[in-house]
């Protein structure tokens, strides 16, 4: 038997022995096999069709197999398929020029990396290098990668087994329906969640401190949508002290709000402070080909004209996924995909889950912004008691069995389909969460 007759003749599954999967405990896994997608749908071997509300890990913003991005990593392909980070490459270029376009003032330069993780340990690096400083501080409730310093950055409970990288302070960010703060009213979060991290920073140093990272909209934390003065303080303290403000923008950027960035949504931000670095990854290219970087200003990419940045990646703006993230802003634009996202939050998806929460009194609170959501599940809404995870794993088959694939993390489930989204496939969705929630 030769191996291509081997490997035709085994089943997906027993295929997927050989791989050893990420954040989960071996022995127990059965993966849902995934054969194709297209849109916001997609099906496994048998041909049973999904509606893919987790968007895969929330990253694939213009949908499964898009024809102008498929087509242009096709054509990539067949004229350079890779080339050393070195050397020039137009299709590099054009990509940075797409990000910059769309990234607005006063960003000058995009560094690529392989994905979000790497985008945020760069800039990490730059902020380290550039303020000759350590420290990083970051929240609790907060996910930044897999690597080194993005692990540590990290405030889950992933961090913890990881936690080799130094210089890393943690604190609570604002939430108003779980508040560290004792809080009333959003305002009262934003203002006290302020004071209590200025206070880490006098405690810790301000002269130590190199950068603040923090997620726009913190994602996989329950989709955190900031209060009003957050955004705004952050930047005030970070003047202040000449800290580096990173947005991390993996999950939220690239029409994920509503917006080309998170920090651009005049609800989040209306006082348009604008970061002095940004990262980003997933929305980019949707994930065909892994992606991301850091978008820099002019006055912090002048720190390296003369002295070396001592950080690269073999794949950093490889070419077929370079060709994807021109083929993805072209679409997205020519076909007002991030429009679209808009649109659907605040006229279709919005209204529908806070009507489906008066129905059902598991739904604590329903927050988010276009295609960007969660539906946080308690035992009871007087105490706001988190459902416990083997509730929450039940709802998350039960969904599976009914049609759509969710993105469920700890007690909540994000309602996060692709940016192009329709109005029958939410009204179908919503069916769904309906008939399965209790």
């Amino acid at each position: 038997m030769t191996l291509q007759q081997d490997v035709a003749e085994a089943t997906t599954l027993e295929l997927d022995r050989h791989v050893f999967h990420s954040w989960s405990a071996q022995g127990a896994l059965k993966p849902l096999v995934i054969a194709g997608g297209s849109g916001a749908e997609v099906w496994d071997e048998e041909g049973t069709r999904l509606l893919d509300f987790s968007s895969q890990l929330v990253n694939t913003n213009i949908g499964h197999t898009h024809p102008k991005v498929v087509a242009a990593i096709q054509e990539q392909a067949a004229i350079l398929p890779t080339v050393a980070p070195a050397h020039a490459n137009r299709t590099r270029g054009l990509a940075a020029e797409r990000i910059l376009a769309v990234a607005g003032e006063p960003f000058s330069k995009v560094f690529f990396t392989n994905g979000g993780a790497d985008a945020n340990e760069n800039a990490i690096r730059l902020a380290r290098l550039a303020t000759g400083r350590d420290k990083v501080l970051s929240a609790y409730r907060s996910y930044h990668g897999n690597t080194g310093a993005a692990i540590v950055a990290t405030g889950d409970w992933r961090r913890v087994p990881n936690e080799y990288s130094r210089g890393h302070v943690h604190f609570w960010g604002p939430f108003p329906y779980r508040s560290e703060f004792w809080s009333a009213t959003p305002e009262q979060e934003a203002e006290r969640a302020l004071r209590a991290l200025e206070r880490i920073i006098e405690a810790e140093g301000p002269g130590s401190i190199a950068a603040l990272l923090v997620e726009t909209v913190p994602g996989t934390a329950g989709v955190i949508v900031p209060p009003p003065g957050w955004l705004a303080g952050l930047r005030a303290i970070c003047d202040r002290w000449g800290i580096v403000l990173i947005f991390d923008e993996v999950m939220a950027g690239f029409g994920r709000t509503g917006d080309w960035f998170a920090f651009q949504n005049p609800t989040l931000n209306p006082d348009g402070i604008v970061p002095d670095v940004i990262t980003f990854a997933k929305g980019v290219n949707s994930g065909y080909v892994p992606a991301g970087g850091v978008i820099i200003p002019p006055a912090l990419a002048a720190e390296f004209d003369t002295r070396v940045f001592p950080g690269g990646l073999t794949y950093s703006g490889h070419p077929l996924a370079m060709a994807s993230i021109v083929a993805t802003i072209d679409a997205m634009r020519e076909e007002g995909i991030v429009e679209n996202a808009r649109r659907i939050g605040a006229d279709v998806l919005g209204p529908a889950l806070r009507t489906l929460a008066e129905r059902h009194p598991v739904i604590g609170e329903v927050r988010g912004l276009g295609v960007f959501w969660a539906l946080d599940l308690v035992e009871d809404p007087a105490t706001r008691a988190p459902l416990p995870a083997a509730e929450t794993a039940r709802l998350k088959a039960q969904l599976v069995a009914a049609g759509l694939l969710p993105f469920v993390q700890d007690n909540r489930i994000h309602v996060v389909p692709p940016c192009i989204v329709t109005d029958e496939q939410v009204a179908r969705a919503i069916a769904i969460y309906d008939a399965v929630l209790p």
